[in-house]
This record gives structure tokens, sequence and C-alpha cells, in this order.
């Protein structure tokens, strides 16, 4: 296991800087992950790590251990680091068990056959190791890749998109498969990926870029429930903005009525704010003399998510139990139920 230290990383492509400044610290043992839109650099931040694309500034470090810098890179196959790429990139003349093994070349016959079973009752593979890549299916091929990155025990393994090509449920499924298999081999790991829900369920802990720079590291909870800015709230989660005004530091005054906050808010110093509500936050209740209208309704299954329109036109988001079955152009009741205030000085849009 190992530490993994970025300090003010910055990588450019000519005058274009695509990784801005990026400042980490990921502890031994932890799964953590880089989210963001296409575009952000996520990805280009993960090769730095690996090894595959020079710094411009700062420093990559493992252990203590200088990786990186603008006038020094190790060679990636130096760096003891392990990385599944998103097309799996698994040799299709070689057998399932000779790809697991390639990183294994320079053992013992018997100790690498030793690591290749044992990988394969890992990842759920057991007796497929004679079998070749096309002969195996989208998850299965992932779990090989993941298999030949862990063979030979790197001190750091880097996942780039590695679900992007199988379907949502595998997808969901497989995201936790891995973390066991990492916790299981005391791996520390980087995943990068767009999807929030792969994220969630792998990360211990994620940092939200945007335009180069880590918005926000942190739990996928703080995230959700206490975004560090107006683009971590947009990016994570849904939900929508509903005008605001601050009566003082804990009190909000919008036409849904006044907001309490726990916590004293830095926001309130501002004139005009937009506090954001969750699909949990907007409440369904007959007796409320607020109403609102039902715009757009989402079915799934055990709930259903409503998009509604005050009579200012202000739309929100409420998720309900799927039982309160609301028709599109019905007028509902409803109130505010919010634990976690967040307020943002009002957009310029």
């Amino acid at each position: 296991m190992a530490t993994l230290e970025l300090s003010n990383v910055r990588q450019r492509y000519g005058r274009q800087t695509v990784v801005d400044g990026v400042s980490l610290t990921l502890t031994s043992g932890a799964i953590a992950c880089l989210l963001g839109p296409s575009g952000c650099g996520k990805t280009t931040l993960l090769r730095c790590i690996a090894g595959f694309e020079p710094l411009t500034e700062g420093e990559v470090r493992i252990n203590g251990e200088v990786l990186a810098s603008p006038c020094f890179s190790l060679p990636p196959e130096r760096r003891a680091v392990g990385m599944v790429f998103q097309d799996y990139a698994l040799f299709p003349h070689l057998t399932v068990a000779a790809n697991i093994a390639f990183g294994l070349r320079r053992q013992a016959t018997a100790l690498r056959q030793g690591r290749v079973d044992e990988l394969l009752e890992t990842v759920g593979l057991t007796g497929l190791g004679r079998k070749y890549p096309h002969e195996l299916s989208g998850g299965q091929q992932q779990r090989i890749a993941l298999a030949r990155a862990l063979a030979p025990r790197p001190r750091l393994l880097l996942l780039d998109e590695p679900f992007s090509n199988l379907d949502v449920d595998l997808r969901e499924r497989l995201s936790q498969e891995v973390r066991e298999i990492l916790r299981r081999e005391g791996m520390t790991a980087l995943l990068v990926t767009h999807d929030q829900h792969e994220a969630f369920a792998m990360a211990d802990e994620i940092g939200v870029m945007q335009a180069g720079r880590i918005q926000q590291w942190d739990s996928a909870y703080n995230l959700y429930h206490r975004p560090a800015n107006r683009f971590v709230a947009d990016f994570i989660g849904q939900g929508a903005f509903l005008p605001a005004r601050a009566l003082d530091a804990q009190h909000l005054e919008t036409a849904l009525g006044c907001i309490r906050s726990n916590k004293p808010l830095n926001s309130a110093r501002q004139a005009a704010l937009d506090v954001l509500l969750r699909p949990d936050d907007v409440v369904w209740d007959e007796t409320s003399p607020l109403r609102a209208e039902i715009t757009q309704r989402a079915f799934r299954g055990a709930e259903i998510l409503y998009t509604l329109r005050l009579a200012s036109g202000v739309e929100l988001l409420s998720l309900l139990p799927s039982h309160q079955d609301h028709a599109i152009g019905e007028r509902i009741g409803v109130r505010l139920d919010v634990n976690h205030v967040v307020a943002f000085a009002a957009s310029a849009d």
C-alpha cells in the first residue's frame, strides 16, 4: 500500500492549461475518484500520475519518492503503478491466464501460476484461465483487466473510466464488486469517471473537477449535501435553485416560506440568494396552502420524480413514493423539509 501526493501539478499543451495546479493526498489503502465532465482534465491528470504525460509544474510522489517533476520523469514501467484502461487493452492472442501473468514474466513458474490462480478466484473467474478474451463477456473482460493490473502487486492502481463500455445494471454491480476486490487486496486506487453513481459506489473520497481544477475533495455525502460552490451543486445529484432573501445569518425567506439553517450561512451577506433544493427537500402535503403544478414526471419504480412549477414560474423537483401517483397538469400541495441549507449568491442569468 502507498500514499500518493500531488503538489501543484500543472500540465499544458502549448498555451492550453489542461491540469491547473492540482494538489491532493491519497492515503494508503484509500479508494478515491476524480469526477467531472468530459474535457475537465481528469484523464490527463491520471496519465500524469502514470507517467504517460509530462508535468509543466509540480510534483508527483508515492511514499515520498518523486515520480515526476518538470525536470524529471521516472519511466512508467518503473513506477510500480498499475492501470486499468477504458477499453481493457487485453491481448487477444493470449489466454486469460497468460494475460494476467503478463507482468509476472520474471517470477518463477510456480509463483506466477499461484498468483494467477489466486487472482482468478479473487475476481470470480476460477476455471476460465484457458479461455481467450473474445470468449468472455464485457464484465468478465473487465475483471481480467483488473486482475492483470493487480498481479504485480503495484503500489497504486489507476482506473480510467473502467466501466464505460458496460450497460448500466452491470456497471453498477461491477463497480461494487471491484471495490470489494480492491479492499481485499489492500490496494490504494484512484478512479476517473464522469458517472457520479460509479464514483459514489466505489470511492471513499471524491474530487470534483472542472477546467483542470479540483472544485471540492470530499465524501459523497458532503458533495451532495454540502457542495462547496455552484458548479458542484449543479453537477452532483439533482436539484433546483429557488430565489431567496437573507433575513439574518440563519433564516432565508423564499416563495415557499422561511427556511432556517442550523448553522450560520456565509452567503447570508449577499442581498439576493439562490437556495439549493434537492428532490427530497420538497415534500407533498395536501394540507399546505402552497400549490405547484406538475409539468413532468419520471417513474422510477418505488419512486416518481416530479417537476413542479410554482406560480412565480420557478421549477423544482420532488421525489415522492410511487403510490402518490399524480398526473401532469395536476396542482398539488407542497412544503419544504430542508435539513441541509445550501445557498449561493443569486445567478446573474
